[in-house]
């Protein structure tokens, strides 16, 4: 099982100086990947179906990823998740390319459809059908990159004999899918590399996933070929906790389990650094 971080967006400030040695020291310590979130803009005060508000910020993640893709090697570099429908489906396939490009292949597109209309009414986009062109989105954008000339005729996209320059590494990006609905699990099991999980891993959690590789097998796909990436929040738990939690969900199946740092009671970019040199210290001593 991979291990990784969430990268603290709204904790971590806007000195690239710390963003720098956030990433470099999540790498040093030998962690698989570094996740960030996703979000444009935020409403002034805290819906009931949004957990952030515009006190909390959140770096755009295209540019933030292209930066870390320059000061980092090795560590891969992953979307958790950016909301697709809400931005035009021709320019997150280039932002992705170019990221994936600049950082030597080593993007994951984790997305999802998101809940906050204030960000869909402020960037132009339908909220009501956010799912449906979700599918077609994620469909142009896997052509767009695997070919050097597209033409496409969705029900939303349109493409005559046009592509991207520069066209991603391998000609294809790895897309995963966040989100719990039986229909966003029905969508993942058919056509994403990943699923994005976020619950406990209890006996609901194992029900779910069975449910979800049912779904993977009616679509003609082998379970076992496609990811399954949770997070935890560190929160007041003690190492002995973390591990149980890697356990349990490496029981479960995982492929990957990302440590979250944020909301955990640390004010400075330094303590969350110490907070993931102590985890990978107590996971890599089990």
């Amino acid at each position: 099982m991979r291990i990784g971080v969430v990268f603290p967006q709204t904790e971590i400030g806007a000195d690239p100086a710390a963003i720098r040695d956030y990433a470099q020291a999540a790498e040093s310590l030998g962690y698989d990947h570094v996740l960030a979130f996703d979000h444009v803009l935020l409403a002034s005060s805290r819906s009931s179906t949004v957990h952030y508000d515009s006190k909390d910020m959140f770096h755009e993640i295209f540019v933030l990823l292209g930066y870390l893709a320059a000061l980092t090697e090795r560590i891969e570099l992953v979307t958790g998740v950016v909301v697709l429908p809400q931005r035009q489906t021709v320019l997150v396939a280039k932002q992705a390319a170019e990221v994936d490009v600049l950082s030597g292949g080593r993007l994951r597109l984790g997305i999802g459809v998101g809940r906050n209309a204030v960000e869909y009414e402020a960037l132009g986009e339908d909220i009501t059908n956010r799912g449906a062109r979700s599918e077609e989105q994620i469909d142009l954008m896997r052509a767009l990159w695997a070919d050097e000339i597209v033409t496409y005729e969705g029900k939303w996209q349109r493409i005559t004999d046009a592509g991207l320059n520069p066209l991603p590494t391998k000609r294809s990006i790895p897309i995963w899918i966040g989100g719990h609905a039986d229909i966003v699990l029905r969508r993942a099991a058919r056509i994403a590399d990943g699923w994005m999980p976020l619950f406990p891993p209890d006996d609901k959690a194992r029900a779910e996933l069975e449910k979800f590789h049912g779904y993977a097998r009616e679509a003609g796909r082998d379970p076992a070929a496609i990811g399954i990436e949770s997070w935890f929040t560190v929160g007041d738990r003690a190492p002995g906790d973390w591990l149980e939690w890697i356990g349990a969900w490496k029981d479960l199946g995982a492929t990957h389990l990302t440590l979250n740092t944020m909301e955990s009671g640390f004010s400075t970019p330094a303590e969350h650094i110490d907070a993931i040199r102590r985890f990978k210290e107590a996971a890599d001593g089990r």
